[in-house]
């Protein structure tokens, strides 16, 4: 696990160096054995130097903390202050490293210490005073260790904090790419009806423009109203594109309720749909809804593309907790009855659709001529109704 970098300021060790100076030699006239000399002063200098070196080299820095305070001891009598530099070291060094340096540590310094205190220390061995002098052994590691600890805990929470942010990154930007697929696969299939039910609409036009100039005109009429639901669709899609101030994204607006609309344009172009539309589809949650409009668009699309003028037949059934659909065509008679073989993009977004809500599509040629599309998509235990009181749902 990373921990966090632990940077103190230089200033920091100077000023606890020249603090620790100034503090031995406050205790001077405190203590009636210290006599002020030269030389002691100059050994309370040199046994604080080794603060400087404690952020670099702590370990260096404790060692010869221990040595240079041996000339404190021999010189001057600042009993009270003279460990200070070696606590502050010893300090340092649980802090970095953690509880098992801070227990070799104390396992080494405690027999040092005793060993000082039995041959400087005005107290007995086995004394009050004795045992104070030993509690500046574990005091300062202790706190050293729980510094070190603090600081690992830290450093796992800003991780945890990083990889939860990086998630939500992630997450957002996996729902961006599903948004941006499935307003792709909309727009296809948006364009792809309408180019198609257009190119033939506008070839039945041209062939009746010198024959029947009135059904050539119902013809035309028919084109504009197909280009214009389709832009209508795609301003509708685009708008989930777009983040203007004070307008929330439109909604698709195209569902089961709009089979009537569909089969209009279809019949135009040549192509007799019949319909059979359980009731209970208006009861269809609006995500499976427009998923199953979707559905039959793009499979009637795809008659008109391959079959040009026949019949066709759309079945949609509510069971409990799943939707089943039904879309098979007389196969007609155009020049190319080729199939989508599942390489294009109509039948690939078809099972998209169906896959992101967990359902099956199945797609091929009928036995008898001609072509079926099924598929299967689960509903839920709940369901909110997606087709607007009063709406007609398309019958046959």
């Amino acid at each position: 696990m990373a921990r966090l970098e632990l940077r103190r300021p230089r200033w920091v060790d100077v000023a606890l160096a020249v603090g620790c100076v100034v503090l031995m030699h406050l205790e001077i006239p405190l203590n009636d054995k210290a006599e002020p000399s030269a030389i002691g002063s100059l050994a309370i200098v040199v046994a604080s130097l080794p603060l400087l070196l404690r952020s670099q080299a702590p370990v260096v820095a404790y060692v010869l903390g221990f040595i240079t305070m041996y000339g404190v001891i021999a010189t001057i009598a600042t009993y009270n202050t003279m460990p200070a530099p070696v606590v502050l070291c010893a300090y340092v060094i649980a802090e970095r490293h953690g509880l098992r340096a801070a227990l070799v540590t104390g396992v080494c310094s405690l027999p040092i210490v005793l060993l000082i205190l039995q041959v400087f220390s005005p107290h007995e061995l086995l004394s009050w005073g004795t045992a104070q002098n030993l509690a500046l052994v574990p005091l300062p590691l202790a706190l050293g260790v729980a510094a070190h600890a603090r600081r690992g805990y830290t450093s796992m929470l800003i991780e945890r904090a990083e990889a939860a942010e990086h998630s939500r990154e992630a997450e957002a930007l996996r729902r961006v790419g599903e948004e941006r697929l499935r307003i792709a696969r909309d727009v296809h299939d948006v364009v792809a009806h309408a180019m198609v039910t257009i190119n033939v609409q506008a070839g039945v036009g041209a062939h009746l423009l010198d024959r029947d100039p009135s059904q050539a005109y119902d013809t035309l009429r028919s084109i504009k109203q197909v280009s214009g639901d389709a832009l209508t669709d795609l301003r509708a899609m685009l708008g989930l594109l777009r983040e203007e101030q004070g307008e929330a994204p439109a909604p698709p607006v195209q569902r089961l309720a709009d089979l009537g609309v569909l089969r209009e344009s279809l019949l135009a172009a040549g192509v007799d749909v019949a319909f059979d539309v359980d009731p209970a589809a208006r009861l269809l949650p609006a995500a499976v809804d427009a998923t199953c409009f979707r559905i039959v668009q793009e499979a009637l699309t795809n008659t008109l593309r391959h079959a040009g003028s026949t019949t066709a037949r759309v079945r949609v059934a509510r069971a409990a907790d799943r939707v089943v659909l039904e879309v098979v065509d007389d196969g007609g008679t155009s020049a190319t009855p080729l199939r989508d073989s599942g390489a294009g993009h109509g039948l690939q977004g078809m099972r998209e659709r169906v896959a992101a809500l967990g359902g099956t599509l199945e797609a091929g040629p009928r036995d008898g001529g001609g072509w079926r599309v099924a598929a299967t998509v689960p509903v839920g235990t709940e369901a909110s109704p997606s087709v607007p009181d009063g709406a007609e749902v398309p019958t046959p």
